[in-house]
């Protein structure tokens, strides 16, 4: 039994979803007919936005847990959907072959390509100028201007399997793409060519990748259960290998989601499992974190999205009970006065502040990054 987590008991009436004996509050969003694949925070974390098998996308209130918008164009399940930086633009791709464009406030379809394979992943420039999508059928990768949907990019058989997922760096300077054949390849926007490709990064398929926030490591999820940080800026993956997380699935807060129907969210300076969440009847296909570390979203084949209230999480007496026997203290934070976990390993630097309130303190570009390697590595 993992005494992290937090499973939910039964459910309330009608007048609300939060489950009667569970630790952390959360909502269920209810509106689509199937499974629900992607989903995302969005306009300062008051919007949500979620794709799902039933061909639709849906923009939802965070305060009211109901859909203010759904887009239907689709004749086929989505796969994946983003946002532009200005939240102006919806991208979404679906296994009817195509790729969308969306006016977010009128919800009018701006354009559409059509390509010769499902359309597995998609993903916007952090400068809203460029689209990139993975296929299964020619295994490609393509990229298109994002006004107007011009080809800038389209190589056939880019990897040996199913392009399972792409992403724009912090930067704008490259893509990551991983894929069933189990490797990492990161082609150069400017160079237009790749440059670096990692095979068997895992041991199985992997399934999904994001860079940190400065654009100095990739993660990774495989199939082989394990996360993997990968030091992209430096390229010390190469002599020492990345920084791999297995117990379990994965705050500087990395978070999961698995065939197992659970929710993990790691500590990845620490390398600590921080909590486990569990209630979805179904696979989590997709997980994200509001801006502020407050608040998780969840997707699920069981046709439901869950937000979760992760702002109080220190102070689940299980929580707390067990990161004591796992060799760490509890402390209280100068900031906000909530208690907050001191790891006994790190005591040479006493915090005194918790993790939200030193996020919160410092810039984008600052945010904490994954440990180094260990030396007899």
């Amino acid at each position: 039994m993992d005494p992290l987590a937090v499973r939910a008991p039964s459910l309330l009436p009608s007048g609300g979803d939060h489950e009667r004996l569970a630790k952390i509050h959360f909502k269920i969003l209810r509106g689509h007919s199937d499974a629900v694949t992607s989903c995302l925070f969005c306009f300062d974390d008051t919007k949500i936005i979620s794709g799902s098998y039933d061909s639709t996308v849906k923009l939802w209130d965070v305060e009211h847990y109901s859909p203010v918008q759904t887009f239907d164009k689709h004749t086929g399940p989505i796969s994946e959907c983003c946002l532009s930086p200005d939240n102006e633009r919806l991208i979404t791709a679906s296994y009817d072959k195509t790729l969308k464009a969306w006016d977010t406030e009128t919800g009018k379809m701006l354009w559409s390509l059509e390509q010769d394979g499902l359309l597995t992943s998609c993903h916007i420039s952090h400068d809203g100028k460029y689209v990139v999508s993975g296929s299964d059928l020619e295994n490609a990768l393509f990229i298109c201007d994002a006004v107007n949907a011009k080809q800038v990019v389209f190589v056939k058989e880019y990897h040996k399997s199913t392009v399972t997922r792409c992403r724009f760096d912090p930067d704008n300077q490259r893509i990551a793409t991983v894929s069933s054949d189990m490797s990492v390849k990161f082609w150069d926007i400017v160079a237009q060519s790749t440059t670096i490709t990692i095979d068997r990064a895992h041991t199985n398929a992997i399934s999904d990748c994001c860079f940190s926030l400065d654009g100095h490591y990739l993660c990774t999820a495989g199939w082989d259960e394990t996360l993997k940080l990968w030091d992209v800026r430096t390229g010390e993956f190469r002599s020492h290998g990345p920084i791999t997380l297995d117990q379990g699935h994965i705050a500087s807060l990395v978070v999961s989601g698995g065939y197992d129907k659970t929710i993990i969210v790691w500590d990845a300076r620490e390398v600590y499992k921080r909590l486990s969440l569990k209630g979805h009847k179904d696979w989590v296909t997709d997980v994200a974190m509001s801006s502020d570390k407050k608040k998780l979203v969840s997707s699920s084949k069981d046709s439901t999205l869950r937000l979760w209230d992760i702002e109080n999480a220190n102070e689940i007496p299980l929580v707390i009970q067990a990161i004591k026997t796992r060799g760490s203290k509890l402390t209280k934070c100068e900031e906000c006065e909530k208690p907050f976990l001191i790891f006994q390993n790190n005591e040479d630097k006493v915090e005194i502040n918790c993790v939200f309130c030193r996020l919160a303190m410092r810039k984008r570009s600052d945010l904490p990054v994954p440990p180094p390697l260990p030396s007899d590595l």
